[in-house]
């Protein structure tokens, strides 16, 4: 348990200075290639053998990294991601029964899901760091509220077959947890009505985003038959054990933030948010 906490307090440490030590991208950028290799090589345990691991990891990076430096294919990796999601809670959901998925289509799987994930961070981040920080806390404070609500009062088991600790009450925890920290932002950005509404609501579906995403990952490793997708976080396992639910929950966050930065009505009350968030004291 002191090597768990040890190591996410070192991981926090190096997030955090990446975010917010320099308003230009010379930290933060280099966090993402090296999150990126690590993790597109971790992939290559989760699917079919059928090439040389290096092919994959190579071509994520640079798929990945060509992504980054051009903003009109965002929304297409954020809208590629959101489809594949769509896809993996139906595979969740079949599991053990129905397994087609596993194929070589893993590998593009991997790249849209990795490409998604690494652009949404940081579009986020160029809007304002705490935007990125608060898609982190809000995954977390789910995940804490899911876990302790669940282990108190959980009976009906969210997918027995993949995950057999997780319990709809927990979902159901977590989400309430997520709630009230969306309403704690949302009044400090000052939003009311329609839009803290708006803001709930996608909060609660980056939420739901998460834990497909951690239920996804685990499903891929029962299939590959590992415990952890690496050892490269002593007491955490690999950097996707890590990420697996932000890779869902940010594509998510971000593709649902700019169609409710593009309802007209609602623009001003987002560029309020902005102004305001951006004055954070760090």
């Amino acid at each position: 348990m002191w090597q768990r906490i040890k190591t996410a307090i070192v991981l926090v440490l190096i997030v955090g200075f990446a975010l917010f030590a320099s308003s230009l991208p010379i930290f933060i950028l280099p966090l993402l290639a090296v999150g990126v290799l690590i993790a597109s090589h971790e992939w290559t345990k989760l699917m079919p053998r059928w090439q040389p691991p290096i092919y994959f990891v190579l071509t994520t990076f640079a798929i990945t990294t060509i992504s980054l430096y051009f903003a009109q294919s965002w929304l297409f990796w954020w809208a590629a991601s959101l489809m594949i999601w769509a896809m993996a809670s139906v595979w969740v959901l079949q599991y053990p029964t129905k397994q087609s998925w596993h194929n070589k289509g893993l590998a593009v799987i991997g790249v849209v899901l990795l490409t998604a994930a690494i652009t949404a961070m940081y579009a986020l981040w160029q809007m304002s760091p705490w935007w990125l920080m608060y898609v982190f806390l809000l995954v977390w404070c789910a995940d804490s509220g899911a876990y302790f609500v669940g282990r108190k009062f959980g009976k009906r088991k969210l997918a027995p077959a993949v995950s057999p600790n997780k319990s709809i009450e927990g979902l159901l925890g977590g989400l309430a947890v997520a709630g009230i920290v969306t309403v704690l932002v949302g009044n400090y950005l000052q939003l009311s009505g329609v839009a803290l509404l708006l803001f709930l609501l996608l909060s609660w579906l980056t939420v739901l985003a998460s834990v497909l995403g951690d239920l996804f990952e685990s499903m891929l490793k029962r299939r590959a038959d590992i415990k952890d997708s690496g050892n490269i976080l002593p007491g955490h396992g690999g950097v996707l054990d890590r990420i697996d639910s932000l890779l869902s929950a940010i594509p998510i966050f971000a593709l649902g933030f700019w169609l409710l930065s593009k309802l007209g009505v609602f623009a001003e009350v987002w560029i309020q948010a902005h102004s305001a968030i951006m004055q954070v004291p760090f």
